[in-house]
């Protein structure tokens, strides 16, 4: 089990390097001046220049990308100085001469716009899209199982056609699509029933009260970004339902004269339930990624309205910073689901 789990992170770090070299890559393959959008189309070449050199801009492609590495390793090459240990709160391993290898967090750089780091500004925008994503998963498995088994448990009926219907529906709308629709209906339309805004973040200025949390403005994002994985989960616990009930020992219990209900839902929809599981796994990560545009539709303020404000005025390091989050994401959820399988089925080869 630890050679297996051990290969697994290894395979994890490989991965995360991989994704480094094609973000820095991608992002300075990139037209448009950082400096420039930095200090507007009018400034003079002196401020670009002291932009570029306080950005680490004007050195060469390569230089700058071992730099970043070294920036972004938990064991780095830094200045022995206290601006630098500020900077990068090391803990020094090795000193040589002016320089240290030191033990630290990956640092990921400052906001070309803002000048603020870039892991504050995640620190305060990643919460939201959490919160997002998480009550969007409750939101489509609990709705999902249960459409899931109203449709196998009244199978070629009107009501098992609905269900699919909707399932279909939700999987082939994108996001940004279902996204406008149901703003405009839920809380344009129909807003003065609903009582809901076509756009709002999850905190509010109160003149009197502060920051509170207004959570009338999370269900909207919330609907759009669950739709996709609710239609998957009432296909998924559909068709495994279906399979479920058609095995003997549900007809034996059928026999044993035990009730419905009892049946559905104590002994089938327990087995039924591994695939969904599964699917969960692998759509809470994939929801935090997919939050993008419906944050930015909805002007929720979470990590995709960030991340897409970012590169709308070329802000890489806080672009470059949420899609390292969200691929470390991936990795950190494959690797634990991977392990996970290896301890609860022994059938799952652990070399």
């Amino acid at each position: 089990m630890l050679r297996y789990a051990v290969k697994k992170f290894l395979y994890g770090v490989a991965v995360m390097a991989g994704v480094i070299v094609v973000v820095f890559v991608l992002f300075n393959i990139l037209p448009g001046d950082p400096a420039r959008m930095t200090m507007g189309q009018r400034s003079d070449v002196s401020s670009l220049e002291a932009v570029r050199k306080e950005f680490g801009l004007d050195k060469s492609k390569p230089v700058q990308f071992f730099l970043y590495l070294n920036d972004l390793s938990p064991i780095g090459l830094h200045e022995n100085t206290p601006e630098a240990k500020e900077k990068y709160h090391y803990v020094k391993l090795i000193g040589f001469g002016d320089e240290v290898l030191a033990l630290k967090w990956p640092y990921l750089r400052r906001s070309y716009q803002t000048k603020r780091d870039v892991t504050t500004i995640l620190s305060e925008t990643v919460p939201n899209t959490f919160i997002l994503a998480l009550t969007a998963m409750i939101f489509a498995t609990l709705v999902g199982v249960f459409l899931g088994v109203l449709s196998a448990v009244h199978k070629d009926t009107w009501i098992d056609k609905a269900a699919n219907s909707f399932a279909i529906l939700g999987i082939s709308a994108p996001s940004f699509f279902a996204g406008i629709i149901i703003a405009w209906l839920f809380g344009f339309v129909l807003s003065n029933y609903t009582g809901l805004n076509m756009s709002g973040s999850l905190y509010s200025y109160d003149p009197f009260k502060g920051e509170v949390m207004t959570w009338k403005n999370l269900w909207l994002p919330m609907l759009t970004l669950g739709l996709r994985p609710l239609a998957i989960i009432v296909q998924l616990t559909r068709s495994a339902m279906l399979d479920v009930l058609a095995q003997d020992y549900i007809r034996t219990a059928r026999a044993k004269g035990l009730s419905r209900n009892a049946i559905i839902y104590k002994h089938a929809l327990k087995n039924a339930l591994n695939p969904v599981i599964t699917a969960i796994s692998g759509w809470f990560a994939s929801l935090l990624a997919g939050s993008f545009f419906v944050e930015y539709i909805f002007g929720y303020n979470g990590l995709g309205r960030t991340t897409v404000n970012a590169l709308e005025m070329s802000d890489f390091p806080v672009v470059m910073g949420s899609i390292l989050f969200i691929a470390l994401v991936f990795v950190i959820i494959n690797i634990l689901v991977d392990v996970l399988y290896a301890f609860v089925d022994p059938r799952v080869k652990l070399a």
